[in-house]
């Protein structure tokens, strides 16, 4: 009889085929004796699913496969693979009662797991999260992608060397970008998208393990699927009260948008803010302005403060790249960095300040060459795209708008040199011939000159300084007053408009915005403070130039309405920012100069011209009696002003300063009591201790090349650089004779002479070091000792003339020999000519 051994590997075979049938069952109609041979982690798996799936997860059994995983550990990633088996069975199956239940439990035991043996279970979860986003059903994208963001919450005890993220962050921007049919349906789709994208920048951005999110491949699909729902959800204002108490799209895109800009370091920004600059530039979002402007507003909040250098400088990079697009893309680009540069203030312009003026300026000079040419290519004969004036014109505007907001943000010593920074861009013919516009002729020069003149306006507004003499150097000022004997009316203007700005320390400027005879000045609660000594060194040194470019702003017969009523600006504000007691005086003969010159047969002005100059000088001269407070003074001004308003209102600002003012025929029946008399105001001011012989000298502008000056047609005709120390000389002091012209011919022979003296120098240290290197010793001797005795043959001459006495004016007398010797004298016994004493 045969032994029943075979039979035990039979029934062994036997209860692992019933196993493995139990294992594709789910609920409890599973016999009891069957189900103790399955392991206890899928018995304990198969606990937590309900009978039915809409009884939801069995929360005791949960509990028992929980203490269970935190027991055995080890058994983690099996209970994971396990339950990733079941959810891929049942999403096939399309039992998503099933799925629904399987995903909380794992999110449960993630939350509940942090031990070492977490990453394998980690692996079969995502595997699982995979598993549903690639579903086409909404219902699971979106149920996975809630799994992934609790994930993303949790803070993992041990690093990931093999994970990797790509396929979320393809998969949620797609997502992003859902364009189902379903508008409800397709906002949850995309919110789920962005939600996905803040988790994975979440999980990745701080660990170092994990492939860098930063990179370009990640942040081109992450930054424009961030802005695609920003800019989706831009017109959608009115929701109803429910929705408003939910997060919309829009406020869940901005705040990921910050979270992520949030934890850029210094070396990602550039991967951050390119994917923008390329967005907006791809569906021409630069034009509208606003979305592009919002979005560097969200940029420059959310950044780092230090870090903000960073986004200038990307966006002047971009505004060179886009040179020759149209003037609305330009000026959008632009117009986000005036945006940009208020919101980054002191840290806007980083390191490389001047090369951030250096960008606007160039793109002001191409603007006005695009302008003028009609063509972004110079070169062709015909513009390859059409160029509007008008769009040309906002884009300057903006640019110079930028400029000041770029310089509002640097410090008074930073700002000083962008000044003159801007001052030497501005193109002279024959001076600076190479910044000029090269292909649209002197009224292109003239253009620029007007936009760098209308962007130093922008940059000395606000300028505040304590010591004129560092902010106001000559190699500044000097330039920027030869630009005032150019004929151009407006260039005049901008002119005074940029003195104004920089002499208007105490905000005094708007209380003299019309000419005006005011008869109690403290009604304007002027701020007058002491000139310190810096201001009357700046005034010793330049107060001759400013006096001078007033008498000539005067004179000009183009100068209108606002010209001189800043002129009487200016005139207001040295006698209250920079007069001392000799300012004052100086300031008080140059009124009367004006007056002189308005009453001069000489110049042919037009009646307009005489009668402001008239009522300039009236009004100035009313201000300073009061400020002096003479009364002596102040009661000649007023009864001439009294007379004036009875015979000659012409002569007041009230009547001139009007539109349509009525104007005499001619001025030549003023006279008499309607002038003001500079014999009664020296009489006065003497008695009150000013400088009587001071007083009593007119007045009388020192030219500079007069008759170049009369003939000027241009800035570049004439630069004009007055004396350095004009005050010192008085007004009767002989003409300044011209310096030598320099030419390009006197220049390059400069250069070659300098270059051929060099060479024969060199030439002969060489021969120098070759002789006593090579020649014999009694030869170099022989040399040596000629030289000698030529230096003490010189130094006897020096010592016979030092020591011998000089010859005696009485004469000379006899040597007992018969010769003659000179008689020593001594100096202060010698009777020297008339013509030899000083």
């Amino acid at each position: 009889m045969p032994l029943p051994v075979p039979e035990a590997p039979a029934s062994r075979r036997l209860a692992l085929d019933c196993r493995t049938i139990l294992d594709h069952r789910v609920g409890k109609g599973v016999c009891g004796c069957c189900g103790a041979l399955r392991p206890r982690y899928k018995r304990l798996v198969d606990n937590i699913f309900p009978e039915d799936p809409e009884d939801g997860l069995v929360k005791a059994n949960m509990e028992k496969l929980t203490f269970y995983a935190l027991s055995a550990p080890e058994k983690l990633d099996r209970i994971g693979a396990y339950l990733s088996e079941r959810l891929s069975r049942d999403v096939a199956r399309h039992r998503y009662g099933y799925v629904c239940i399987a995903m909380e439990a794992l999110d449960q035991l993630l939350m509940a797991c942090h031990c070492q043996s977490i990453n394998l279970f980690v692996e079969s979860f995502l595997k699982m999260v995979r598993k549903l986003l690639e579903s086409d059903k909404p219902n699971l994208q979106i149920l996975g992608t809630n799994s992934f963001v609790k994930f993303a919450n949790i803070e993992e005890d041990t690093p990931s060397y093999h994970r990797s993220y790509d396929f979320f962050v393809s998969r949620f921007s797609e997502m992003c970008h859902s364009s189902y049919e379903d508008p409800d349906i397709r906002t949850k789709i995309r919110m789920a998208g962005i939600k996905g994208l803040q988790g994975v920048v979440r999980k990745t951005v701080n660990d170092e393990l994990q492939a860098n999110i930063w990179d370009p491949q990640h942040m081109d699909k992450i930054v424009p699927s961030l802005l695609f729902n920003l800019q989706s959800g831009e017109g959608v204002e009115s929701r109803s009260p429910s929705e408003k108490e939910k997060e919309s799209p829009v406020e869940l895109t901005e705040r990921c948008f910050r979270e992520l800009l949030g934890r850029a370091a210094y070396g990602n920004i550039k991967n951050a803010v390119t994917p923008v600059l390329m967005h907006l530039d791809n569906h021409s979002l630069w034009e509208g302005k606003t979305f592009a402007v919002r979005c560097f507003k969200i940029i420059m909040y959310s950044i780092q403060s230090q870090h903000s250098h960073l986004v200038i400088q990307q966006l002047l990079g971009h505004l060179d790249a886009n040179s020759k697009s149209s003037a609305t893309v330009r000026a959008g680009i632009v117009e986000v960095l005036l945006e940009a540069a208020a919101i980054a203030a002191s840290g806007s312009v980083g390191p490389t300040v001047l090369e951030v003026f250096n960008t606007l300026l160039r793109q002001l000079r191409l603007s006005v060459d695009f302008e003028l040419t009609g063509s972004y290519d110079p070169g062709s004969s015909m513009g390859t795209k059409i160029i509007k004036t008008h769009g040309e014109r906002q884009l300057q505007e903006a640019v110079i708008r930028t400029i000041g907001s770029f310089a509002n943000t640097l410090p008074t010593y930073q700002r000083s040199e962008v000044m003159l920074f801007i001052m030497g861009k501005i193109p002279v013919p024959g001076v600076h011939p190479a910044l000029s516009s090269s292909c649209s002729g002197p009224e292109g020069t003239r253009m620029i000159q007007i936009m760098l003149l209308k962007s130093l306006v922008q940059v000395t507004a606000g300028f505040q300084t304590t010591n004129m003499l560092t902010a106001l150097p000559s190699s500044f000022l000097e330039p920027l007053l030869s630009f005032s004997l150019t004929e151009d009316p407006e260039v005049r203007l901008l002119v005074i408009h940029i003195l104004l700005s920089l002499i208007d320390r105490h905000d005094n400027r708007p209380k003299f915005s019309a000419i005006s005879i005011i008869s109690d000045i403290s009604v304007l609660k002027l701020k007058v403070d002491k000139c310190s000594r810096q201001d009357n060194l700046f005034m010793k040194k330049h107060g001759q130039q400013l006096y001078r470019h007033i008498y000539l702003g005067c004179k000009e017969q183009s100068s209108g309405r606002q010209h001189y009523e800043n002129l009487y600006n200016l005139l207001a504000l040295l006698s209250m920012e920079l007069a001392n007691e000799e300012v004052v005086v100086d300031l008080i003969r140059l009124a009367l100069a004006l007056q002189d010159l308005a009453l001069s047969t000489e110049e042919s002005m037009p009646v307009f011209n005489r009668c402001a100059i008239h009522a300039l000088a009236g009004a100035y001269l009313n201000l300073i009696c009061q400020l002096t407070t003479v009364p002596a003074f102040c009661q000649h001004i007023h009864e001439v002003i009294e007379v004036r308003q009875k015979e000659a209102p012409f002569l007041l600002p009230e009547d001139i300063f009007i539109e349509g003012p009525k104007l005499p025929p001619s001025l030549e029946k003023v006279e008499g009591e309607v002038l003001f008399l500079q014999s009664k105001i020296t009489e006065v001011l003497g008695g009150s201790g000013y400088n009587i012989d001071r007083l009593a000298t007119p007045y009388i502008p020192q030219y500079t090349d007069e008759d170049r000056l009369s003939k000027r047609k241009s800035i570049g005709d004439n630069i004009s650089l007055p004396p350095e120390d004009e005050s010192r000389n008085s007004p009767e002091k002989e003409e300044r004779t011209p310096a030598e012209e320099i030419t390009f011919e006197t220049l390059k022979n400069a250069i070659v002479d300098s270059v051929g003296m060099e060479e024969q120098e060199r030439e002969r240290r060489r021969q120098v070091v070759e002789k006593f290197q090579k020649a014999p010793f009694e030869e170099i001797a022989a040399h040596c000792g000629a030289r000698a005795t030529l230096l003490q043959s010189k130094l006897n001459q020096i010592f016979e003339i030092t020591i011998r006495p000089p010859p005696s004016p009485s004469g000379t007398i006899s040597s007992g020999y018969g010769q003659t010797q000179s008689r020593s004298v001594p100096v202060y016994e010698m009777k020297f000519p008339d013509l030899c004493v000083y």
